[in-house]
C-alpha cells in the first residue's frame, strides 16, 4: 500500500491478566499466580499491529477521563496510532478486559467492561464522516452499538469503503449479522462461528471450519477466515479457499493473538499479496504474539513477520 490510511473503530482499554500457577483452581479462594496489565482493546490491538507493520492508522474510540484513559492514548501515540479524534468521556470508566489464564497461557474465562463504547455513537461517527470517506479501509470490532453499526455501514456504502470486522466475542458477534453482505473481511474464531447468522455448528476441525468460512461467503462476505487456535485456520472467498495449520508454539499468553492475526491479514490484503500469503502472515503474527506476555509483540515488524513466515 503506497498511500492512504486504515480507519480502525472500536474498543481501547486496559487488559488485566491473571495466570494461575496450578492447573486446578481453588474456587471461592485466593490462588497463587502472576497478574499483569497492559494496554488492550480488540480494535486498538489491531490498530497497533497495523501501525507496527508500517500502515498509517487512525483510531476512533472512547475512553474515560481517568488515569487509564490517559495511559491508553499515550501508548497509542507512542506507537504511531493517530488517536487525536478519540473521544474522552467525562465521568466514564476506561474499558477493561479481565482475563484468567490457565498455567499454559490459554484463556480460561474473561470479563469485558466496555460500557464507555456507547459514546462511539451515530453522532460521533457522522462528526468524523470525512475520515471514513478518505480511508483506504475501515476495521471495526463488535463493541460498537447497533445504532453505531447501522450508521457506519450507511456511511461505508455511501463512500464505497471496504469494511473488515472482528466479531470480538460470541455474545457480541450477532450484532454483525445484518451486515455480512457488506463485509470485505470477517474473522470469527471457532466459538464465534455458531453465533454468526445462524451457522448450524461450531468450527472444531478442518472440515467444519472450511464449511463455516464458505457459508459466510455464501451469505455475502467477500473473504471469511475462521480461526481455531492451535488447530489452524480455514479461509474462503468467491474463488475457493484453503486451510493453514497453526505454527507449533510454546504459549506464554494467548491474549491478543487473534487481533494480531486479523491485523496481519489486513496488512497482506492492503498490499495485494495472494490470499494464501495473507493468511500465512496472519498465522505467523498470532504465533509471535502467543510467545510474549504483551498484548502486541513489542518488536513486530514487516521484516520479522516475513523472516518467521509460516510455511
Amino acid at each position: 500500500m503506497d498511500e492512504g490510511y486504515v480507519l480502525v473503530i472500536g474498543s481501547a482499554g486496559i487488559d488485566v491478566k491473571g495466570r494461575a500457577d496450578e492447573e486446578e483452581l481453588h474456587w471461592e479462594a485466593s490462588n497463587l499466580g502472576r497478574v499483569r496489565n497492559s494496554v488492550g482493546g480488540v480494535a486498538r490491538n489491531i490498530a497497533e499491529n497495523l501501525a507496527r507493520l508500517e500502515v498509517e492508522t487512525v483510531l476512533l474510540t472512547a475512553v474515560g477521563s481517568d488515569v487509564e484513559g490517559a495511559r491508553v492514548l499515550e501508548h497509542c501515540r507512542a506507537n504511531r496510532i493517530d488517536c487525536s479524534y478519540a473521544r474522552v468521556v467525562e465521568g466514564a470508566r476506561t474499558g477493561t478486559y479481565m482475563a484468567l489464564l490457565k498455567p499454559s497461557g490459554e484463556l480460561l474465562v474473561a470479563i469485558g467492561d466496555f460500557e464507555v463504547m456507547r459514546s462511539v455513537d451515530e453522532a460521533y461517527l457522522l462528526e468524523h464522516e470525512d475520515l471514513l470517506a478518505e480511508a483506504e479501509m475501515v476495521v471495526i470490532d463488535a463493541t460498537l452499538s447497533q445504532e453505531a453499526l447501522a450508521a457506519l455501514f450507511r456511511l461505508a456504502e455511501r463512500h464505497h469503503v471496504r469494511v473488515c470486522a472482528d466479531p470480538t466475542t460470541p455474545m457480541l458477534a450477532p450484532r454483525l449479522c445484518p451486515y455480512i453482505p457488506q463485509l470485505h473481511l470477517v474473522v470469527p474464531n471457532a466459538a464465534e462461528t455458531a453465533a454468526l447468522c445462524g451457522l448450524a455448528y461450531t468450527a472444531h476441525d478442518r472440515e467444519s471450519a472450511t464449511n463455516a468460512a464458505r457459508q459466510l461467503v455464501a451469505l455475502g462476505a467477500y473473504i471469511a477466515v475462521v480461526t481455531m487456535g492451535d488447530k489452524g485456520l480455514a479461509y474462503a472467498d468467491g474463488s475457493g479457499g484453503g486451510f493453514i495449520r497453526a505454527v507449533h508454539t510454546n504459549v506464554v499468553d494467548s491474549t491478543g493473538a487473534g487481533d494480531a492475526l486479523t491485523g496481519a491479514v489486513i496488512f497482506g490484503l492492503l498490499n495485494e499479496v495472494p490470499l494464501d500469503e495473507a493468511m500465512r502472515l496472519g498465522v505467523t503474527a498470532a504465533s509471535l504474539t502467543l510467545q510474549t506476555t504483551e498484548t502486541v509483540v513489542p518488536n513486530l515488524s514487516q521484516e520479522l513477520l516475513y523472516d518467521r513466515l509460516a510455511v
